[in-house]
Formats: C-alpha cells, structure tokens, sequence
C-alpha cells in the first residue's frame, strides 16, 4: 500500500468542512490538522473523538514535518499570501477558488511552485465530475470534430454578492470547465462582456461573456443572479457531432447528438463560390455516467500529481488562464462592452508553467 501523504485543511468556513470530509474519506490522506483562526469553529468541523489537531497558528501548522500538503479554502484575498508562506515552507498546496485576487499574484504563485517543484493546484470542483471528465474526454478524442461553438448557461435565484459582481461569482465554473475540455486550454485571442445592475447594488446581477477563441471558433456564457428558473446546461457545438450537458438532469445528464448541419462542396467553379448545406439526423446517444462526488476524485488527483512529480489536471497554470479572462471580462465591462485581448504575457506564463 502507498504511504499516505500528510495534509492540512486551512479554513473552516464554507468550504473547508467539504474539504475536511473528502480528505478524511480518502485513503491517499491522513488529516493532520485544520487550522482556523477562531479554533472553536476548527474544532467543530473535526469533531469529537478525533486525533485531527485543531490548529488557530498558520506559522506553527508550516512548522509540522507531518504534512506534506495544505489546502486553503479562505477568503480569497487570502489565497496568494497564503499559498506563497507554504510554498516557501516546502508544502504542496490546493487552492479554493479563484487561485488569488489579481493576476499578478497569481503569476508569482504559479512562478514559485515551479521554482521550489511543489504542486500547485485550483480546486476546479467542476472539472473532476463524471460527466464533465466524460465531455473532456469526448472533446480531445475527435469525436466532434472541430469546434465550432459552445454556449453555456448558469442562470438562478442566486445570493446576490456584496463584494463581486455575478460574473467573478458564476462564470470562473464556465470558464474552468472550457479550460479543462478544450484542447490546449482556455486562451481566447478576444473578451467581450455586458451586464446589467437592475436592483442598483453596485455589481452586475445579469451578464453575458462572449469569447473568440484562436481558431475562430466562439464562446458564449450566460450568468444571471435574478432568474427564477434554475439552468446549468452547456451546449459544444462540433462539426460531427454536439454534446448537450444539463447538470440538472440526473437521468441524462450529458446527450451526444449526432445530428447537426453538414456543409458539402461542390465540383464546378460556380460551385466552390457557396457551401450547400444539408441537415444531418443521427442517434442521439447517452452515456452511462458512474455518481461520484467531483470533490472525491479532486483530492485523488492531487494526491497522484505529488506522487507522479506531474502538474495537476487542474494547476495554477489552468486557475491563472481563467483569472487572466476574468480579469478581460472586467476590463470589458467598464469599457462598456469593448473587446479586450487577455494579457499576453500571463498567457505566455500559463503557458511555460504548464510545459
């Protein structure tokens, strides 16, 4: 049997106890230790009868030769200091959502674990369930043939955020899932975004992201804090076949349809001028998708990336490329819609750190 490795949950908030379960559950894990500054709340979330310490000192959780690993679920504004203390102590390190306030801190963390080669990994929750871990797979095979457009939806009765607007709250799942599915990653050559504040908050309640990817291809993403009906469905568009994925229905969750529109070229000259179009009717297929909780697989995966020496399916590469877009979108907000070119040279960084 593989040693288990050491790990420590900071934050014990709304995240972390889920954080706590999973690691608990896992047998590539020993929980060492959950670390809050209001030790009352660590000791909660352990629970009674347990050898897990309840720690109040981040400094003295660094200390401990017994963990090889933290994961921090705090706030985060948190994150980057956080991330770069343990970094330095010679910890791996698991990072809630989104990796760190700005892109620049996100820059130097994903620079640092490479540097001390320590694992530096997004908590991505989305990317490890079945079916979108089914889509990934169904993407980077062929089957679809070439993408030709995606439009996801995530509209609900939300929480409205005091501190974000509905875009940095709804649309990093968007944004992680295209980052995990497309073949080399989320690196779109243009952002555009608009929204609305209809309830005068202060923050943009309804939005709507469009993407221009550098095969020409686009991306569409709806989020909206006010809509009564409950929606989380992404449509892939390919030139063979198109995945249909409602995150709602527990029956057929994600629906492969072989059906779509074909464009055929003629011969002749006059011919070659126009595409004729013909409509294609095929089987729609349903895979059969094993329920295991995304949260489950993650931890496996941090775990096997430590082990292996290997980058995380999700890295701080990949949580760096969905900061740089959601940094575009703001910047396109303001300017009221404008097309804005994520920065290039943190794409070029993403890039580097990944290979």
């Amino acid at each position: 049997m593989k040693k288990q490795l050491g790990v420590a949950v900071v934050g014990a908030g709304y995240w972390g106890p889920n954080l706590v379960r999973n690691f608990r559950a896992s047998p590539d894990w020993d929980l060492v230790a959950v670390c809050d500054l209001d030790e009352q709340r660590a000791r909660k979330v352990i629970g009674p009868r347990s050898t897990v310490v309840a720690e109040s000192s981040f400094e003295r959780l660094l200390e401990r030769d017994d963990i090889d690993a933290v994961a921090i679920a705090t706030p985060a504004q948190t994150h980057a200091s956080l991330a770069m203390a343990a970094l330095e102590a010679g910890k791996h390190v698991l990072v809630e959502k989104p990796l760190a306030p700005s892109v620049i801190d996100a820059a130097v963390m994903v620079e640092a674990a490479r540097d001390a080669d320590r694992v530096l990994m997004i908590d991505h929750t989305y990317c490890y369930t079945p079916a979108v871990q089914y889509i990934a797979q169904t993407v980077q095979s062929g089957t679809l043939g070439n993408i030709m457009y995606i439009d996801s939806t995530r509209i609900n009765l939300g929480l409205v955020q005091p501190d974000v607007d509905v875009f940095w709250d709804l649309a990093p799942h968007d944004l992680s899932i295209l980052d995990f599915i497309l073949p080399g990653g989320l690196n779109p050559v243009e952002v555009s975004a608009t929204g609305s504040d209809p309830l005068r908050v202060g923050n943009a309640c309804v939005g709507h992201i469009s993407l221009t990817m550098r095969d020409g291809s686009t991306a569409h993403i709806n989020v909206n804090w006010l809509s009564p009906t409950k929606i989380r469905q992404m449509v892939i568009g390919g030139s063979h076949r198109t995945v249909v994925w409602d995150d709602l229905d527990a029956q057929r969750r994600v629906a492969v349809h072989d059906r779509g529109v074909d464009l055929a070229f003629g011969r002749s000259e006059d011919e070659r001028q126009a595409a004729r179009v013909s409509y294609r009717l095929g089987d729609i297929t349903v895979p059969a998708l094993t329920e295991k909780e995304a949260l489950s697989s993650m931890v496996g995966e941090f775990a096997d990336a430590i082990r292996s020496g290997r980058p995380a399916r999700t890295d701080g590469a990949a949580g760096l490329r969905v900061l740089s877009v959601l940094e575009a979108v703001s910047e396109s907000l303001a300017a009221r819609g404008k097309p804005v070119a994520p920065h290039q040279y943190t794409n070029a960084l993403a890039f580097r750190s990944a290979s």
